[in-house]
This record gives C-alpha cells, structure tokens and sequence, in this order.
C-alpha cells in the first residue's frame, strides 16, 4: 500500500447532485479504489449534513462540519487579516484540528485540497507526503471579472477579492506539488498567471456520468408544456447561472416568440433565486424549482442553452445534455474548455441575436437537432468517461516521474 489520502473540500462530496459536488464526488470515489481516504468538508445546511452516513461507506474516515460562519463576519474578518473573502467565509477552528489530528495518527501520503478555499486547511507536511491542489476554477479571474463588470461598492469588493484571491493563488500553487484545474485552457491560463510550467500545472477534464445520462436510460417523463421546450439546468442560486438564464428570457426569448409563438423556456433547478422567480411572470417562462430527476427535462427538450455570461472551466450542464443527445446552444462562455467542435457536436451562439437565431434554426429543422443530439452523445463515449479522465489520479496523488515534480526539501 502506497498510504492513506486526506481529501478536503469545501462542500460535502456526496451525492454527485451539483456542479460543484459532481467533480469531488467521482475524485473520491476513485480515491477510495486506491487507498483508504480520510475526507475533511463542510456542510452548508441540514440537508448536506444527512448525507453524511451514506458518504461514510466510501471513507476511512470523515469529518463534517456545518458552514455557520455569516458572510458579513467572514468579511469583516478577511479584510482585517488581508484575506480573499472566500478562505475567510470557509475558516474553521474545528477542521484545522481534525486535519493535524488525522496527519499526526495516520500514514498519509498525499493530500489533496478542493477547491482555493481549501488550501489553507493544509500544513507544512512532512517530507515525503504530497500535496495536490485541485483548484477546479481560476477563481480569482471570476472575481476580477465581475469586478471589471460592475460599479460601486460590490465592484470595488470584487475586483479587491480578484487581487487577494490571486496572490493566495499563486502562494498555493509554489507550495503544492501538483495543481489541477478543470480544463487545459483554465489551466493554461494559470501558467500564464503564476509563471509555473507544464510540470506543476495540470489540467484534469470533468466526466459524465455517461450510464446514468443516457437517453435509453430508465427515468420517469416530465409532463412537459404544450409546444416546443427550451432547457436550462443548474443551481439557481448561483449568480452566473441567475445572470444567464435573465438574460435568455428577457433578451432572447422574445426573438424567438416573435416567429415561434408556442415556444417554452424551462429554468430546471434547485433554489431559484428571487430574481429567477420572478422571470415566472414572462410568456413563455416556466420556473420549475427543485426536480427528483433532470434527466425527464433534458430528454423533453427540442434544444438545451447554456447562455452563461461568465463562465469558469467546464460545465457539468452542457456535458450531461450532451451525454442525453441533445442539441446545445451555448455561449462561448459555457463551451470553453469542452473538446467538442462547433457546429458538428453543438452550436455556440455569442449573444442573444445569435442564440435566438441558432435556436430558430434548430426547431424548424428537427432532423438536424437529432443528427447534433446524435453526434453530442458519440463525443461525450469518445471523449468524457470519468475513468478516462480520472485515469492519471494516482500517479498525480503518489508522484511518478511523468506526472508531477516533487516538491523542493
């Protein structure tokens, strides 16, 4: 045995049910397969804590704690020590116990943080012991990016949290052994940032769980509306996809009703924001909240958009309606980092006078949405299976001379 892996992330791995747990969730179950894993993580409400005795079966051991810390404290307190935001908003007394506590009893050889909150949860380790930062997101260009966007005082929070989050970054990433993000484009653009080279920055593509989207797959219909479906689906608290969503409903969609009057746009997903609610009100939009499965909508869709503003590596949304063989609408924003050709596997559209007219295309021409749905669901099999994506895991998590340098003593 190689030793034991300490995972930690900044939101419970389990289940695979949003973006953000999608990825951890299938990195520790491929960890389990390789060693016994010891997983440290948050939970944001009740209902993510319940999940913590299922989680139990995939771990040697684990340590869930509620996220309870207010924003306006967290804050108050980053500004005060100098902190991104967000490792200020994820600070716990509790975990930095539990992980010295875990180092100190068990043989760990490698410890993999989630996420760039995560990282500050990570000591200096003992010679021997390596430390792999999967920072998923170039988070930090996110934050510059609303900042460069917006104005008054949440413009002057975001583009300040863009700066403090990058330097973090760049400290993490000289400590680490190996740093991944969820693409090769977002980690391109870290080498670019941080002067560190092919060796120390890698890129790690998400999967889809390709048995469980799958068209032919057994999961109940949706009674969809009368006329012809348009899809979105995400966490709909989350301001990128709130944003996106708005936008195709207030910009797009009346282009679209205008030559297609039985046209129907459907926000699929959890915890709609207000102003996602409210869109409720407008022709055509239906607002359907917290679903038992997505499958039914994607597969009831003549097309899936993903017409996301901001975007940051790979979305999950775009790869399972794809892996569903549906035709796909996405902004280049949504289609970065997604090895899928323009035009052959989906269609990106660059605003909503292009999405309007790419999607009018496809509901007057259904043979050629299926030939798309077709083609999408044969890249996903050819190019998005998480035991291909994953297949480097161990070597990236225990060092080999191909993957990875070892840290400098």
């Amino acid at each position: 045995m190689r030793g034991e892996i300490l995972f930690l992330c900044h939101r419970i791995p389990f289940p695979p049910d949003r973006g953000d747990k999608i990825r951890s969730y299938h990195l520790l179950e491929r960890m389990a397969e390789i060693a016994p894993v010891h997983v440290g993580c948050f939970a944001d409400d009740a209902r993510d804590m319940g999940f913590a005795p299922d989680m139990a079966k995939m771990t040697a051991s684990q340590c869930v704690l509620m996220r309870d810390r207010s924003r306006i404290a967290a804050g108050l307190k980053g500004l005060a020590k100098g902190q991104p935001l967000l490792v200020s908003l994820f600070d716990h007394p509790g975990l930095h116990r539990w992980v010295a506590k875990t180092l100190a009893e068990r043989p760990i050889a490698a410890v993999a943080a989630y996420s760039a909150q995560m990282a500050h949860f990570v000591p200096a380790l003992p010679e021997g012991v390596r430390f792999v930062m999967d920072f998923v997101d170039f988070d930090s260009a996110k934050y510059a990016a609303y900042g460069a966007q917006g104005s008054g005082p949440m413009a002057w929070i975001n583009r300040r949290e863009g700066r403090a989050l990058l330097d973090f970054e760049r400290k993490v990433a000289e400590r680490a052994d190996l740093c991944a993000f969820v693409s090769e484009a977002e980690a391109a653009l870290f080498r670019r940032a941080s002067g560190l080279g092919p060796d120390r920055i890698v890129g790690i593509d998400n999967g889809v769980a390709l048995d469980f989207f799958d068209p032919l797959a057994d999961f109940p219909a949706v009674d969809r509306p009368d006329g012809r479906l348009l899809v979105f689906t995400g966490q709909m608290d989350y301001r990128p996809n709130a944003e996106a969503v708005e936008s195709f409903a207030r910009e797009t969609l009346p282009a679209i009703r205008a030559r297609r009057p039985d046209a129907i746009f459907a926000i699929v997903g959890r915890n709609p924001a207000k102003s996602v609610q409210a869109l409720a009100a407008l022709p055509g939009v239906v607002v359907t909240g917290a679903v038992p499965d997505v499958r039914g909508w994607l597969a009831a869709a003549d097309a899936v958009v993903a017409p996301l503003r901001i975007a940051r590596g790979i979305q999950n949304k775009v790869l399972e309606a794809m892996a569903m063989a549906r035709p796909v609408v996405a902004s280049p924003q949504a289609a970065e980092g997604i090895d899928a050709r323009d035009g052959e596997h989906l269609l990106i559209a660059a605003d909503p006078a292009q999405e309007a007219e790419k999607v009018l295309a496809l509901l007057s021409d259904p043979e050629r949405a299926a030939r798309l749905g077709h083609a999408a669901r044969c890249r996903m099999e050819e190019r998005y299976r998480w035991s291909a994506t994953l297949a480097a895991l161990p070597d990236m998590l225990f060092g080999s001379p191909g993957v990875g340098g070892m840290r400098a003593a």
